[in-house]
């Protein structure tokens, strides 16, 4: 049976530490292609937060809601982008769908945790300082995200809103 549509919502999860170091991933079918976590939703109403927890466990192992990483680390930030759908990826897709509106979200880590990659999507993983982590990001989005994190924290330490 083959697999249904992916949705084209999804989530990008940037994983940091307190010092600011982001986790990046290699992608699997595209090596030299570093990114963070990111996922399509399984279903239509799934919530963006259940999504981005359920893919930070998938790909890297790091379950939220534990001790060391409670709900609370997983802050989404009301943002989202649309971009066109890599033409080389659009056949996971429902027929003329080309375009992916992704939610950002990122997730505090108490250390430059160890992580469980699922090898069927990722190869290897890295812990770097945000600005070097935005640099190795092959997505414009995803450096975006990783660039806005100083301020998005700051704002969020300061007990407002990220």
């Amino acid at each position: 049976m083959p697999k249904p549509p992916k949705i084209p919502e999804s989530v990008l999860v940037v994983i940091y530490t307190p010092e600011l170091d982001v986790l990046l991933i290699e992608r699997a079918d595209r090596p030299a292609l570093w990114q963070s976590v990111t996922g399509a939703r399984n279903y239509p109403d799934e919530p963006f937060a259940e999504t981005a927890a359920r893919e930070v466990a998938e790909e890297t192992g790091i379950a939220v809601g534990t001790e060391m990483v409670p709900r609370d680390a997983l802050i989404d930030w009301h943002h989202h982008i649309q971009f066109e759908i890599f033409p080389e990826w659009r056949h996971r897709y429902a027929e003329g769908v080309t375009v992916n509106t992704e939610h950002w979200f990122s997730l505090q880590v108490p250390r430059r945790v160890e992580v469980t990659l699922a090898p069927r999507e990722h190869t290897a993983h890295l812990w770097l300082p945000y600005e070097e982590a935005a640099a190795k990001c092959f997505s414009w989005s995803n450096r975006d995200a990783i660039l806005q994190l100083p301020a998005r924290v700051s704002t969020r330490d300061k007990g407002r809103p990220a």
